[in-house]
Parts: C-alpha cells; sequence; structure tokens
C-alpha cells in the first residue's frame, strides 16, 4: 500500500479472481501501520495515511454499493495529536466538510514542516509522525464517508495491544506488556468487527476500543460514556 504500483497489482488480482463481477467486495479494511518512535514523516504518511488513500481509491469502488463497508484501523494517538493542536487546527482536522483539496494540502504544509518548534509555531502539535499520520487518516475518513453515504466508512482505534509494531516500544520501556497494560491481538479485533458486522450509527465515525463512538480531537477512556457530539 506504499506505492500506487503495489496497489494497483492487488487490484488487478483481485480482480482476475472475480472475473465478470463489478462489485465483488462487501468490505474493505485498511490495518496496516508503521511508525511508533519513527521520526520519518513522509514514510510514516506514505503507510499510514497516503496508503490508506490509495487502497480506498482502488478498492472501494468495488464495494457492494449499498451497505459495502470500510473499516480504516486508526489509532488514539490521532484524537490525542489532536487535542495538542491549536483550535484553528482542530478544527481543520476534524471539519466532516474537508475536501480532498484541502486535506491534501495540510498534507502538504505537514511535510515542507522542519522540527517541532516549526509545528508548534504552525498550531501543529509537535509533528509526531504516528500521531500525525493517524489525526490525517481519521480526516480522510470523514471525506471518504461524505463521498460514499450509500456505504458505512468508520475508523477505530484496536486498543493498546501487542503487536510486532508495538513491540520495539516495549522493549524500550523495561516493562512488560502486561505491565504496561496491553492486550492481546484478540482484543484489537472487538471493534473492527462490531464495524464490519455490526449496526454502528451514523457514517465518518471515529470508535474507541470498546466499539462506542469517540472523538476526534480528544482521548475517550474505554468504558467511559460514548462521545455524542459532532463530528
Amino acid at each position: 500500500m506504499a506505492s500506487d504500483a503495489s496497489v494497483a497489482q492487488a487490484r488487478q488480482q483481485l480482480a482476475a479472481q472475480a472475473p465478470g463481477e463489478e462489485h465483488p467486495l462487501y468490505a474493505v479494511v485498511n490495518n496496516a501501520g508503521i511508525g511508533i518512535g519513527m521520526s520519518d514523516l513522509r514514510a510514516v504518511l506514505e503507510v499510514n495515511t497516503l496508503g490508506m488513500r490509495r487502497v480506498c481509491e482502488a478498492f472501494v469502488p468495488l464495494l457492494q454499493p449499498a451497505g459495502g463497508r470500510v473499516v480504516n484501523v486508526t489509532s488514539a494517538s490521532g484524537p490525542s495529536y489532536v487535542a495538542t493542536c491549536s483550535p484553528e487546527r482542530q478544527r481543520q482536522l476534524t471539519n466532516p466538510a474537508v475536501t480532498a483539496d484541502e486535506l491534501q494540502a495540510l498534507i502538504d504544509e505537514c511535510l515542507a514542516l522542519r522540527g517541532v518548534e516549526a509545528f508548534e509555531a504552525a498550531g501543529l502539535g509537535n509533528g509526531s509522525p504516528y500521531g500525525l499520520s493517524k489525526a490525517l487518516a481519521n480526516a480522510y475518513t470523514l471525506l471518504l464517508a461524505r463521498e460514499h453515504p450509500s456505504l458505512r466508512i468508520n475508523a477505530c482505534t484496536p486498543g493498546f495491544i501487542q503487536t510486532d509494531l508495538t513491540r520495539s516500544y516495549v522493549a524500550s520501556s523495561g516493562r512488560s506488556a502486561d505491565q504496561l497494560g496491553m492486550k492481546p491481538p484478540a482484543a484489537g479485533a472487538r471493534c473492527p468487527m462490531f464495524l464490519l458486522f455490526g449496526e454502528p450509527e451514523g457514517n465518518g465515525r471515529y470508535y474507541g476500543s470498546d466499539a462506542l463512538r469517540s472523538p476526534l480531537d480528544r482521548y475517550r477512556a474505554p468504558g467511559s460514556a460514548p462521545y455524542t457530539g459532532e463530528p
């Protein structure tokens, strides 16, 4: 998903497996992610944000037109990042009417900034690649849902899960996964499975690991009251 060529090849392979079917897919799940502890913003965005967009642009047209689903697995790091931004940037990152051009302009602006001070001066937090990429992925989910109102398109966090992505963090912390409060991989499937097969309300929304709706601009702890505002 990190290049147009790889995504195009995957689409061709799928088409070959379902010849003559115009809409062979029920759902698209974007679950690829890199970047915890990485400092290369462009590399992280290429997978976590732009890669998600590439996959959706290639495969959403293959979804069943009435009721097909998209689940974008993002992270609580996204809302937590938005919380550190200026009010203007928070509105920008949570705008349900965001356009593709506006989102791309924001991505380009972020890629042009250098260093924590530049991000802070722009009202964009500290420029942490992982958190920023997930905030932008949530913003893309808003855009995609508005563009495809007949589909069910939502984002979610799987929670703090023991995966290859988090292994280096555990090792550097000096503590065990249990001491850090991490959950096994199976627990990370709870919300994605709900968004795939359950009856989530609304569209273009972000859900916590407990499968309850959460805000885009701040962290909501699992087990606390669901978010009921807009977007």
